[in-house]
């Protein structure tokens, strides 16, 4: 049977002859062997991937990607023929395998990621979850031929982008205000500047007239009343930079007036610091002319000072140092002297240490040799008594006086208990013992045992038998 498959399609056969697999466009299909064809045109998979972002926000991120078998690549082709071809393209197991993938890789690729990143790097995190993909879809043959990240969508309940969109237009209305609002301080500022300046040239050419006037009036005059027309001009050049200094105040108050209206919050604290500003710079000018009388005296004396200073404090570190190194000299001389008693002392402990260890050794190798013999002496008079224990013990008992001990011990224990020794008699008995009447003597015989018993027993211990059984005689007798 003579099969061919269509431009877009493969046939896949196995059976006898063939090892594996085997592709082809056209073939013989020879008995014992099967085909099957599938397709190689791409299929649309559209997908919405539910992912989070590193700051925990989700978001839906709607995906278009067109797959297909790799065509180009034999082995990829083997892998899908294997793998996918026998199900349907557009099968659930396909479509879930495809999104089971492109799911995964994107949740991973967007928890590395902030919102703000995936928001503004679409095309890179585009490309990113591409590659990814792409990666995964190498081992089942399939090929992304194209793939298409739509824009995202919030989750309900979480509605990060829409917060976001209001948030720039809320900053572009602002910007506009605050444009506005600029411009037209420009222009305030503007117009006070030219004012200050007018002002200021003003007062300039009035100053400089009548400096010029004084000195016209001055020069046929004697030295003194040159002096003080000196005087009046230097007086005059300091009205005119008061006069200036006026006018700059005028014209920052004014522009911080308009700043105000402009931003009535900032206005307050904007204006209250402005005014510092100028107070200290007000107190600046008028501490340049006393510092400038004060520079020159001050200089040559906090010159010479800061010399002699000097010279004071290089002599105090010199002394210092020298002091410091002698220190420094007696204390490595004492901790040499300390190492070299602590090394003395170390070897005087050793020495003794080692005499003490030598003596102990060889008290131990006497013992051990005296053990020794003992216990040669204990094996050769264990084989001359044949091999007797309880034989070789009397006589190691003996040899070493331990029955004499033991006879000595006994006889000081019953030293003083003078023992006294009562025999009693019964008479002779009559008959034979046979029958009852041997048996009722036997017990008379009891019954007479037990007085001298009991006579024993009181002498012995001045212990009395209980009355119930009687009492002893007064007489001494032995009845």
């Amino acid at each position: 049977m003579y099969r061919v498959a269509s431009p877009s399609e493969y046939l896949v056969i196995t059976g006898i002859g063939i090892d594996d697999i085997k592709l082809a466009k056209k073939a013989w299909i020879l008995p014992g062997q099967s085909y099957i064809i599938f397709d190689m045109s791409p299929v649309n998979y559209t997908f919405e991937v539910q992912a989070m972002s590193s700051e925990k926000l989700p978001f839906m991120l709607p995906a278009v990607f067109t797959i297909g078998p790799r065509i180009d690549d034999t082995p990829s082709l083997h892998k899908y023929a294997k793998l996918i071809s026998r199900h349907d393209k557009l099968s659930s197991h396909v479509k879930e395998l495809v999104q089971g993938i492109i799911e995964g890789e994107t949740r991973v690729l967007a928890a590395s990621m902030t919102m703000e990143e995936v928001f503004k790097g679409t095309k890179e995190f585009k490309q990113e979850v591409f590659e990814k993909v792409q990666l995964e879809l190498n081992q089942f043959g399939l090929l992304i031929y194209n793939a298409n990240v739509k824009q995202l969508v919030d989750v309900p309940g979480h509605e990060y982008f829409s917060y976001l969109g209001q948030k720039t237009q809320m900053e572009a209305a602002n910007q506009a205000k605050v444009d506005v609002a600029e411009a037209r301080k420009k222009g305030e500022i503007g117009s006070k500047e030219r004012e200050g300046l007018t002002l200021q040239n003003a007062a300039k050419i009035d100053a400089e007239t009548k400096i010029y006037a004084t000195k016209r009036e001055g020069e046929g005059k004697m030295a003194e009343i040159k002096v003080k027309a000196e005087v009046k001009v230097y007086e005059n050049v300091r009205e005119a930079e008061v006069a200036e200094a006026n006018a700059e105040l005028a014209k920052k108050k004014a522009g911080w007036a308009k700043e105000a209206q402009v931003a009535e919050v900032e206005a307050a604290k904007a204006v209250a610091l402005r005014d510092a500003e100028l107070q200290t710079q007000v107190e600046r000018m008028n501490a340049l002319t006393r510092t400038e009388k004060l520079k020159a005296e001050f200089l040559s004396q906090a010159s010479v000072e800061y010399e002699t200073k000097v010279q004071e404090a290089n002599w105090d570190l010199y002394n210092k140092q020298k002091a410091a190194e002698a220190i420094l000299y007696q204390r490595e001389r004492e901790a040499e002297a300390q190492k070299a008693i602590a090394e003395a002392e170390f070897y005087a402990r050793q020495q003794v240490a080692d005499g003490e260890f030598y003596a102990k050794k060889k008290e131990a190798e006497g013992l051990i040799a005296l053990g020794q013999a003992q216990g040669a002496y204990l094996r050769n008079l264990l084989d001359a008594v044949g091999g007797n224990y309880a034989a070789m013990r009397d006589f190691m008992m003996i040899n070493s006086g331990m029955f004499q001990e033991i006879a000595k011990i006994n006889a000081e224990a019953v030293r003083g208990l003078q023992p006294k020794i009562s025999i009693w008699t019964n008479g002779a008995v009559e008959g034979g013992d046979g029958g009852s009447n041997g048996a009722m003597k036997e017990v008379a015989g009891v019954y007479k045992m037990l007085p001298p018993l009991f006579k024993t027993v009181h002498e012995q211990t001045g212990m009395l038998p209980p009355a119930w059984m009687g009492t002893l005689p007064n007489s001494g007798s032995n009845n």
